[in-house]
């Protein structure tokens, strides 16, 4: 049996990297963090080297805090951000600085991309809702329109997982999982897409192998890292998808939502689904075969940290919650529209801004502080509402992220869905998530979903309350609010 498993968890501003042991406890944790440049309007850019250097960083510090050895790890499991390019040589090294997944210079090749092949046969192919500029495929056509030199000395395209895996491994391995929003892949036949490669004047070859999550990507081989050789390693899928088996939400009816700086949700089928309206994206989920559907929004939690930055007088997250349980349901009539970055699901407006509706001179900083928290849950609805009318039958939602430690945040979601939010016991679910992954790949677990039985356990449920009523009203006066308003962004 595997003594200890590593989740790596790549996000867009940092690594970590969790040691676990047998029973998914979380012995030590790791987080080594990075700046991303911006060098010109639209261009988000990073060395890829950062990304090696943080994870070896964070793998190390988790070891130190459990204070294990290195031989303690039998396997390991990467997950994270999809989407930002990595183009490497035939050395391996990169060739140019990544282009992060928040990149948008690549507006004309998108554009392309949609004349060339047509928004509905991209939808059925990718299962994303529309041809960004931020996806990889398009960011490929840009260094063949714009870098032609790196676009010729180009042996792979990774992403930042894939990137990580090969350092580790010396193989160019993938995810599946990973891979829809590459724009490149075909989530009806599991492989990617000749035409499109053909389109880009790229080969197979070029891109890495593709594995099922929990197969085995390869053993380390000897490298810089304080991984041992032969420590097995698989790749996991995108980092939702991750959280989503790191929360346990293997049984029919449980959905995960994260609710950090943004909020998205996780909701599994087990046989391809398209939303025909086009306001939630398809992707792979943990276990080979199925599918899920990816409703998220931009802001979220960010809300709650712009407001105590800049208007709540240095007071913090647990004084705000204590100031807004003082305010009734519904503020008192103070409606606000979570959308300062954009809507992006159900209602996909990226003009759209958001709103403070009803505002009295009655209303002090408590009641800004609880209307913001039932922003949150109001959109959570919002999108869980359009999940249940595609047949997902939720009956419980696993929280992940900040809103998590919040006991008022998830009695507000728990009062305005009807439905009751759980918590686990482990806070670090995407990086448990990859852990359960790769103790799949070494053979102790014959499923993901096996592994989370064995590792996931939960540390509290919070039902609707006497407030559930109440927030139905102020529910539809944010619905009337959002739907009279969006369209005019």
């Amino acid at each position: 049996m595997c003594s200890c498993s590593l989740g790596i968890d790549l996000g867009t501003t940092g690594i970590k990297a969790v040691l676990f042991d047998a029973d998914g406890t979380a012995l030590g944790v790791g987080l080594t963090e990075y700046t991303l440049e911006t060098p010109r309007p639209d261009f988000v850019e990073l060395d890829a080297e950062h990304y090696w250097e943080a994870a070896k960083s964070a793998i190390a510090e988790a070891l130190s805090k459990a204070d294990r050895p290195p031989q303690a790890i039998s396997a390991v499991g990467v997950t994270g951000q999809a989407e930002t390019l990595i183009v490497v040589g035939a050395d391996g090294r990169p060739l140019r600085k990544a282009i992060v997944w928040l990149d948008n210079r690549a507006n004309e090749e998108a554009a392309a991309f949609r004349e060339r092949f047509g928004d509905e046969a991209l939808f059925r192919m990718s299962g994303q809702t529309e041809m960004l500029p931020c996806w990889p495929a398009a960011k490929i056509l840009w260094l063949r329109n714009h870098d032609p030199e790196v676009f010729a000395k180009a042996a792979h395209f990774l992403m930042v997982e894939d990137f990580i895996i090969a350092r580790l491994c010396g193989k160019y391995v993938t995810c599946r999982g990973l891979m829809p929003s590459s724009l490149y892949f075909d989530i009806r036949t599991g492989e990617y897409d000749r035409a499109i490669l053909d389109f880009l004047d790229i080969t197979e070859d070029q891109l890495p192998e593709l594995k099922e999550p929990g197969e085995p990507a390869g053993i380390c081989i000897a490298n810089d890292s304080p991984l041992l050789p032969g420590t097995v390693v698989t790749c996991g899928p995108i980092d939702h998808v991750c959280g989503n088996l790191g929360t346990g939400c293997t049984e029919e009816g449980v959905i995960s939502e994260t609710t950090g700086c943004s909020l998205a949700l996780c909701a599994s089928f087990p046989k391809p689904i398209y939303d025909e309206d086009r306001r939630i994206s398809t992707y792979l989920g943990f276990a080979k075969g199925s599918y899920v559907l990816l409703p998220w929004a931009p802001t979220a939690g960010m809300l709650l940290k712009h407001f105590r930055d800049e208007f709540a007088g240095g007071r913090n997250y647990d004084e705000l919650t204590q100031d807004a349980s003082l305010v009734p349901p519904g503020s008192d009539g103070l409606v606000l529209l979570p959308h300062c970055a954009g809507a992006v699901s159900p209602v996909c407006n990226p003009n759209a801004r958001g709103v403070a509706y009803g505002v009295t001179l009655a209303h002090k900083r408590a009641h800004w502080a609880r209307a913001i928290l039932e922003s949150v849950a109001y959109l959570l609805r919002d999108n869980i509402e359009v999940l249940r009318a595609m047949g997902s039958p939720i009956a419980e939602v696993r929280a992940l992220g900040g809103a998590a430690k919040s006991p008022l945040w998830l009695q507000i979601m728990a009062d305005v869905l009807h439905t009751p939010m759980t918590v686990t016991a482990c806070e670090e679910a995407t990086a448990l998530g990859a852990a359960i992954l790769a103790r799949v790949a070494y053979g102790d677990f014959q499923t993901p979903a096996e592994g989370a039985r064995a590792m996931v356990r939960t540390r509290s449920t919070i039902v609707p309350g006497e407030n559930a009523d109440a927030y139905d009203a102020a529910y539809q006066r944010y619905c009337n609010l959002n739907n009279l308003l969006l369209p005019t962004f």
